[in-house]
């Protein structure tokens, strides 16, 4: 009975094949279902990318609309910079966050072509996603967008223009082009040449390889029109001048001032208790004493205008230290930004004063007028021009009828500063309007023809992803896409290289004819960039999440 019972126990042999198979069965199961995570999650990145530059592919060019975005104070923003849309849209999926810092990093690099960097973005991923659908593996993918990239950088160089930076008309073109896709676009003939007169101010033309925009300051203040805004060879500070009685300095001697001016306070809270006047009345006596002498050293200086930074702990000035200010006939503007500082100390030539110890004649800063400007609206501003210092620094003074419209024509402005800084890095420029987009798409698609295997095959879906650019051009512009970019194609392979989308006529002329042309460092930005960021997300095969 008992060896019965253990034979019955022992499976036989066919019997233990067939679990071994079973087993092997599910292995291979769960080994299929591994294989099929990173597709899912490939797809997955690239469905929410896209979903990005879908979002932003209806504000690129001139005819594009603008976005209104709601912040959750309740802050209302309308733009069609594709930086300011996607710094401000909530984004949750990773992969989709890559293309908001993508953008970042094209404002960084070029400053213009934000929207177009991300709209390039999402139509190589599509490309890629089609690619993979195929079966082509993701590395082979990369590679060869990297091998399309740098031949794109190629062509893209071979078909610019050298530019000389005292060629002031082709500047302002340029500033123009991008000042033309803007909400403030009909204010271009005004805003292009300041901007390429502030850079020319801050820069030496013949030496010059980079600009430092931190030596252009730009400030915004609602009243009057767009119209009003100016160039100002000095400083702009939108605080008011004090009661003092003064609102107008010649020859003034600046004093740029880091201590408060007024009693001091312990670092702790305290209360003083008082029991009878006489003790009251010698606070008050020394409290006096104290602001007074303060108030002879900034006079003994020779100081006549002094500039208060802000203060946090206690007042940066009382109406006791206003009082002697007032009789000492001293121009007084209070609340200076921390961040401010260093911009006024290079442009004066002054010395930051943290104590009133400190306040010497060689500290101060020298400009030839301090006056007091009405604006508009009633807002008012403070100007310091005539600056007796070697910085080569100015100011942009930005007006408009309301809070909206200067912080839109502020960004316009930064904008059309950041094209004019790319043609001080890069000397070249290219053709606008879908030009260069549709010359790339053709050279590489002909190169791809020269290669074999599945890189001609990547790189031949490369080429055709840039059409992207004349395609919502036109689109947006109200045209038909198809029959453009197909008139575009067959100018291009006639070997028109400057025929592109002319949005005011609605048909294609040589693009340059119209003055529509840009930097060749914000197309190779953009290119590089957003071929960059696909490769990134075609490597990614899963998205671990931590504790």
């Amino acid at each position: 009975m008992a060896t019965k019972t253990a034979a019955a126990a022992k499976p036989s042999a066919g019997g233990a094949a067939k679990l071994a198979m079973g087993k092997g069965m599910k292995n291979n199961k769960t080994q299929f279902k591994d294989k099929e995570k990173p597709t899912d999650i490939r797809l997955s990145n690239i469905e929410a990318a896209k979903a990005i530059a879908d979002a932003v592919r209806t504000s690129l060019g001139p005819k594009g609309m603008d976005k209104m975005i709601q912040g959750k104070t309740g802050d209302v923003t309308i733009t069609n910079d594709g930086a300011t849309i996607l710094k401000e849209m909530q984004v949750f999926h990773p992969a989709a966050r890559m293309l908001v810092e993508l953008s970042k990093a094209q404002d960084v690099e070029a400053g213009d072509g934000t929207t177009s960097v991300v709209v390039i973005c999402g139509a190589l991923l599509d490309a890629a996603r089609k690619l993979l659908q195929r079966g082509i593996h993701p590395t082979s993918i990369s590679e060869a967008f990297q091998v399309a990239q740098s031949k794109a950088v190629e062509i893209l160089s071979s078909i610019s223009q050298p530019l000389k930076l005292s060629d002031r008309e082709s500047l302002v073109k340029m500033a123009s082009t991008s000042l033309n896709s803007k909400v403030v676009s009909q204010y271009s003939g005004l805003l292009a040449p300041l901007a390429v007169d502030a850079i020319m101010h801050v820069i030496d033309p013949n030496t010059a390889s980079n600009v430092n925009l931190n030596d252009i300051r730009v400030v915004s203040k609602v009243g009057g029109t767009v119209e009003d805004t100016r160039l100002v060879n000095g400083i702009v500070l939108t605080q008011k001048a004090q009661a003092t009685g003064v609102t107008k300095m010649e020859r003034a001697k600046v004093a740029l001032i880091q201590f408060c001016l007024s009693p001091p306070k312990t670092d702790m809270d305290n209360q003083v208790v008082i029991s009878d006047y006489t003790q009251m009345d010698r606070i008050l006596r020394e409290e006096r004493a104290y602001i007074l002498d303060l108030c002879k050293k900034i006079k003994k200086s020779g100081a006549n205008v002094i500039l208060i930074q802000k203060s946090i702990l206690r007042d940066a000035l009382n109406d006791m230290a206003l009082h002697f200010l007032t009789k000492m006939k001293v121009m007084v503007v209070k609340d200076i930004e921390r961040d401010e500082i260093d911009f006024i100390s290079r442009t004066l030539g002054c010395r930051p004063i943290a104590s009133a110890d400190h306040m010497m004649p060689e500290h101060l800063g020298l400009a030839d007028l301090v006056e007091e400007v009405h604006v508009g609206g009633g807002n008012k501003v403070v100007s310091i021009t005539g600056c007796q210092s070697t910085a080569r620094t100015c100011s942009i003074l930005v007006q408009g009828s309301n809070k909206l419209i200067t912080e839109e024509a502020d960004r316009s402005i930064h904008d059309a500063l950041c094209v004019i800084r790319c043609l001080v890095k890069n000397k070249n420029m290219i053709a606008g309007g879908g030009a260069p987009e549709t010359e790339l798409s053709i050279k590489l698609s002909q190169y791809a023809a020269t290669l074999s295997g599945i890189e001609s095959h990547c790189i031949k879906a490369f080429a055709e992803s840039l059409e992207i650019i004349p395609f919502t051009l036109a689109e947006n512009a109200g045209l038909s896409p198809i029959n453009i970019v197909t008139e575009l194609r067959n100018r291009h392979s006639l070997g028109e290289v400057y025929a592109g989308i002319n949005v005011k006529k609605s048909c294609i002329t040589n693009i340059t004819e119209e003055n529509v042309l840009q930097p060749l460092l914000v197309s190779i930005s953009a290119i590089s960039l957003a071929s960059e960021t696909v490769r990134a997300i075609l490597k990614i095969d899963d998205i671990v999440n931590t504790r």
